[in-house]
């Protein structure tokens, strides 16, 4: 029998396609050893230098991905570090990135064997289906946990016959974890002004003011916000100069602040003066104002719709005045820029610096004098190309041989 005849556009072809899947390969390894030096340098707080909230902010800031993407990439990195199957094959290119995202959403040290046999097994779209049905029954699983949880949880309180109340209960652990915060911030106060009870005896002293704190709160939504807010006592030297001798801050507690503290809460705050003697009594207490007035507001959050931050989009913001208020800086559109609360305490606390804008942009410097870019410059190339990666022919093909796939089989023969 003669051999086929083949023309120059099927050699063609076919050298395209082994050139294709090599390189496809190849990019799943450089994206293993992208995801091993992301996993190392999130660990190491690389990104914290330039100012960043976490390391996947640092990846969109400084690769241009999209901020889900970003966190994604994270995740699938720190996942890779307690599947060493998985990892093993994801770094020999037989499985691809699009598999690893979807298998680590499920898999664990115990059950990573199947799930990698799935990944090397199905297509791409047969792996995520399967993760899907997996991820059902886990939910499954979770849920009537949880409801078994619900069910158990109850609160008993009774009189002794010595006149002692008696408190038994099993709280769900979104419950307990919040009453159990309560009790130790509680037990914190009564620590200060009592330290030599033990700890179960201060407890209950701490119980007496959460109580004491519910019956005295008016949980009526409709009621005055002011009675919700945080009130610092700030001697007005301080405003001026942090390193005022003799000057305070403090909660409306006692508990005592940062002088820079005070200082940026002035930035964006209701301000109330008031004249003590030397007693420490007041003898004037001036009107509540506000410095940013609503016009300003306003124009403000229209040119700054969320933090300014190079790489920050929070839309959670707070008004800063960038020659400081307390220095004299005026409550001027031109002064003024909106910051999240994590960059507007690194700029108060944080020793870092924004500058007035220069037709438009604003400039943030390090502490130690190094300008934080909006948009960083690429990398020089210097290092190896994908194409001295080397990989066997056929890495990442799908064993799955075409035949259909039964999901509901196939979950409850391997979960």
């Amino acid at each position: 029998m003669a051999p086929p005849i083949r023309s120059e556009k099927d050699i063609r072809g076919e050298a395209l396609g082994d050139e294709i899947a090599t390189l496809s390969a190849q990019l799943q390894v450089a994206t293993y050893r992208l995801l091993v030096l992301l996993r190392e340098f999130n660990e190491i707080g690389g990104w914290a230098e330039a100012g960043l909230k976490s390391c996947a902010h640092w990846l969109s800031w400084r690769t241009g991905l999209d901020a889900g993407a970003a966190r994604e990439k994270i995740r699938v990195a720190h996942a890779l570090g307690q599947l060493p199957l998985i990892s093993s094959a994801m770094e020999r290119g037989e499985i691809s990135y699009s598999k690893v995202r979807a298998v680590t959403r499920v898999a664990t040290p115990d059950n990573e064997e199947k799930l990698l046999d799935i990944a090397l097994g199905g297509t791409a779209g047969q792996v995520e289906r399967i993760v899907r049905a997996w991820r059902k029954v886990d939910l499954a699983a979770e849920k009537e946990h949880a409801n078994a949880v619900e069910a158990r949880a109850g609160l008993s309180a009774f009189t002794d016959d010595d006149g002692m109340v008696v408190i038994r209960g099993k709280l769900p652990p979104d419950i307990g974890a919040v009453f159990l915060e309560a009790l130790e911030a509680a037990s914190e106060r009564v620590y200060r002004k009592d330290t030599e009870r033990p700890l179960e005896h201060r407890r209950v002293e701490a119980l007496k003011l959460i109580a004491e704190a519910a019956l005295t709160a008016d949980l009526d939504p409709g009621v005055a916000s002011d009675r919700y807010q945080v009130v610092v006592h700030v001697d007005e030297p301080v405003l001026a100069d942090p390193e005022q001798p003799g000057g305070q801050s403090a909660l409306e507690g006692g508990v005592g602040v940062s002088a820079e503290t005070s200082r940026r809460l002035a930035c964006d705050a209701s301000l109330v003066t008031m004249r003590h003697d030397k007693k420490g009594d007041v003898l004037d207490v001036g009107r509540k104002t506000r410095k940013i007035t609503p016009a300003i507001r306003r124009a403000l959050d229209t040119r700054d719709p969320t933090c300014v931050w190079p790489g920050c989009h929070s839309r959670y913001v707070q008004a800063h005045h960038i020659k400081f208020w307390a220095e004299g800086g005026e409550t001027k559109l031109h002064n003024l820029c909106n910051l999240c609360h994590y960059h507007h305490h690194l700029v108060h606390d944080g020793d870092y610096r924004v500058e007035m804008p220069v037709d438009g942009a604003f400039r943030f410097t390090h502490p130690r004098g190094w300008v934080i870019p909006e948009v960083p410059q690429p990398p020089k190339k210097n290092g190896e190309s994908l194409s001295s990666i080397e990989v066997e022919r056929g890495a990442g093909r799908a064993g799955w041989g075409g035949q259909a796939v039964d999901i509901n089989y196939l979950i409850e023969t391997t979960h």
